[in-house]
Parts: C-alpha cells; structure tokens; sequence
C-alpha cells in the first residue's frame, strides 16, 4: 500500500488538552460501540442453547427461525440508524444516545427473559434500535469532536470497541457455558449486555454536545465554547468557527431530502455510502461473527469445543483492529480497502475449498478455523475501521446525521440479509456459499477501485469543499 501526502498542518501531533478531552469523550461515546459489539457477538453462544426444545429449557429454534432471531436485530438496527440520523440532526448527537442507552436496558431485559421466539424476535428488534442508532451516531459524533489529525485514529476507536464487545460476548460465552448447567444459561449471556447500556447512559451525562451540531443550529457561542474545552490554540477555534460559519451561510436552506434530491453530487455520494455499505456487509464477516460455532460443529467439532474456539475470532479482531487503528493514520482509505478486499477474497475461497473437499475430522475442523481466523485479520485491519471511518466524514454538515443514518440503515438491511440467508445458503448449498462471496467481493473490489474519493488528510469541512469538487467533475 502507498502512504498518502499530507500538509503539514494535518499531520502535526495533536495538543495534550484535545488529547485528553477529546478520548474521553471517545470512550463514553463508544459504550454504544462495546454494546454493539456484545449484542452482535453474543448471539453466537446462544444460538445452540436456545436451539434445544422448550422442555429442556430452550426455545425450539429451527435453522429458519435460527435465522429470524438473528436477522430480527438487523432488521431493526436499519429502522434505529435511519430514526436515529434524522433524531441526532434535529436533537443533537449526545441526547440521541442518551435516549438509545434505555433503549438498551428495554431491549437486553426483553431479550433475557423472552418466554418465546415471538416475544425473542420482537425483543431483538428492539434492542436493534439501540444498536443501529449508536452504530450511526457514534462515530459521527467522535468526528465532529476531532481535531483532523486525531479523526482518524479516534473514529477508528469505534471499531476496536465493537470488536472488544464480540470477544467479551464470546470469552463469556465459553465461561457460562463450562461453568453452569442451567438449560437457562442463554438468558445469562443475553443479560450481560445491560453492562455497557448503563456505561453509556452515565458516560453521556458528563461530555458536552458537539460543535459542529450546535453550529449547525446556530449556536455559535455555544459551538464555541465547547471548542475551547478541546483545542488548546485560539488560532485553530477561529479556524474552526470560521468554517462552519461559512458553510452554514452557504447551506442554510439546503435541508432535509429536497436537499438531497435537488443536489446530484450528494446524492452521488450516498450512493456511495450505500455501496460501501454493501462491501461491508457481503464480505460475509457477520456469516462469520453469527454463526461460528455451527459451521464448526459441521466439521464434527462438539457444543463447547467451538464455543471455545470462536473466541479466536475475538482475539484475532480486536488484535487486526489495532494494527488497523495504526496503519489507517499512515495510508489512504482507498488503498487499505482494496487490499482488505484481494485478501477476503482468496480466504473465503480457502474456506470454499476446505469445507468441500477435507474429510471430517479434526484437521478439518482447525483447517477451517485458521481460514476464517486469516479471513477475519484482513477484514478488522483493512476494511471495517476503514468503513466506520468514512461514515464518519463522507457526508455534508447539514445533512450528515439523516445521509449517515440512512446508510448505515442500508448496511444494516445488508447485515440482516446475510444473517438471514446465511443459515438456509449452508441447508441448502452447503460449502458452496464461500465461493459466491467470493465473487462478490471481487465486484466489491472494482466497486472500490472505481466510484470512491480518497479522504485523508482534510478537515471536514475542507473534505466537504473536495468531496463535490470530485463529484461534479469542477
């Protein structure tokens, strides 16, 4: 990969007092991002436990209704980021995830005492909201609080918090499972998400709403003021203010869709947004972070055996996400994509390959489990934190809570795809599916290589100046 040029101004090291604030603020806010991750994760060690019949403390689930529960927080994980970017724009980014964290607390005691899989699946849509709200909001609020030569890293930060909740989900789950011999041990699991819910709620409580938000309101003094609480130079607030000042003068009719529909080169780029989210989400990651456990037990591994193992897909994220918190400050988003994507490629093949033609046993089973391990060391480093990121500053001021929000949905209706077909693609065609995401994510790559602007290195508000200069073709 090629490094990417920056002025110097971008790439100076930051103050210690917008250090400091700032990554505070970045860690309350990313309680979403810890709740996120356990929610998604956790679901992959209560799977098989709520799969055994009613009597024996289960729910009965088939390979159908496997994939309904599943899929349901998907599902409502769009409806929440959609509601959520509009709500964020209109409310501002910390109360909308004040609201989503008892949005969390309504959801995981649903979701732990469902009698049900009617009651589980309408509790799981609920705790999607929260999750698909705080996925949209989070890192826009991050950014927005981000000096330019800390957005990177800090947005980034979501990431490594998303993937730190899947492996607690998946070190917990092992725990639960060896230690206790309730039937009821899934409740356990799905209750431990209260946790981080809670953290964010107090966390809001005590970081102050974004700037760029309140300038967009025409808060100035108030943008002001909080700027001054995260940058240490009074030439880099003028800065700042001046910027936004200026783009609220130029913008300040152009709101809401009629906005978006009257402007083709913002539509352009949630087309893009969407497609990012596309490449996101059919590198088939979820297939992986969901349903683990069954595509081992496939190969002959016992219950609790790969539970146990999963949990390498939690070490081998959160270790991919670090690196990739450190080579997204060095290297341009196009290029760390594109070879995320060659590497997706080549190990869902891999993967194709092993489960079609190795006999059952456990060299199979450890053989499939390093495919999946290379697969997921790709994905973390190069192509999520990238993705997280670029929600974060594809998207104009105005209108960056409603056009995140609404591509975040779309990822997330994606994400519930792939959660929902994934079970019935493995009934019905068996190995044979890794070799269709493969193909997939090759168009994904040419989608890459074709339609998406570099954004290192600009402020955001130069970024937007950039953003429809490239898109217009000026």
């Amino acid at each position: 990969m090629s490094t990417t040029t920056t002025p110097a101004a971008v790439t100076a090291p930051p103050d210690t007092k917008e250090s400091r604030f700032v990554f505070k603020v970045a860690l309350a806010a990313t309680m979403g991002a810890l709740a996120f991750g356990y929610d998604t994760g956790v679901i992959s060690g209560a799977l098989p436990f709520m799969s055994t019949p009613v009597a024996n403390g289960g729910l009965g689930l088939t390979p159908v209704t496997e994939g309904i529960v599943t899929s349901a927080l998907v599902f409502g994980a769009a409806f929440g980021s959609l509601m959520a970017g509009t709500l964020s724009d209109r409310y501002g980014r910390r109360t909308t995830l004040l609201g989503l964290s008892l949005v969390f607390m309504i959801g995981v005691l649903g979701t732990a005492l469902a009698p049900s899989v009617a009651v589980m699946v309408a509790m799981r849509f609920v705790l999607g909201l929260a999750v698909g709200g705080a996925s949209s909001t989070v890192p826009v609020f991050i950014g927005e609080m981000a000096g330019p030569s800390r957005r990177a890293r800090l947005v980034s930060q979501n990431e490594l918090m998303i993937v730190s909740g899947q492996l607690i989900a998946y070190i917990l789950n092992a725990l639960l499972a060896y230690l206790s011999d309730s039937p009821h041990v899934w409740r356990y699991m799905l209750g431990i998400a209260a946790v981080p819910g809670v953290l964010l709620g107090i966390g809001m409580l005590f970081v102050p709403a974004s700037p760029r938000w309140l300038a967009s309101k025409g808060r100035m003094e108030e943008a002001r003021a909080v700027l001054q609480q995260i940058r240490s130079s009074d030439k880099q607030i003028d800065k700042e203010m001046a910027d936004m000042v200026k783009l609220n003068e130029i913008e300040h009719d152009q709101v809401g869709w009629s906005a978006v529909m009257a402007t083709p080169w913002i539509r352009k780029l949630l087309w893009i947004g969407i497609g990012l989210g596309f490449v996101a989400q059919f590198t088939g990651v979820n297939a992986f972070m969901y349903f683990t456990p069954i595509i081992l037990k496939s190969t002959g591994l016992g219950t609790n055996a790969a539970l146990t193992a999963t949990i390498g897909n939690g070490v081998v994220a959160v270790i991919a996400t670090f690196f990739g918190i450190w080579l997204i400050g060095k290297h341009g988003r196009r290029p760390m994509l594109m070879t995320g994507l060659g590497f997706v490629v080549a190990s869902q093949a891999a993967l194709g390959a092993v489960l079609l033609w190795m006999p059952d046993g456990l060299a199979k089973s450890y053989t499939a489990l390093a495919c999946i391990l290379c697969f997921l060391l790709f994905m973390q480093m190069l192509i999520s934190p990238v993705y997280w990121l670029l929600m974060s500053e594809l998207f104009p001021m105005h209108l960056r809570g409603v056009l995140t929000g609404t591509a975040v949905a779309c990822q997330w209706i994606f994400n519930a795809l792939v959660a929902l077909l994934f079970p019935i693609a493995m009934a019905q065609f068996g190995s044979a599916t890794f070799f269709v995401f493969a193909a997939i994510n090759v168009g994904s790559l040419i989608f890459v290589a074709t339609c998406l602007p570099e954004t290192k290195g600009k402020s955001l508000e130069g970024l937007e100046k950039y953003l429809e200069k490239e898109l217009t073709g000026a």
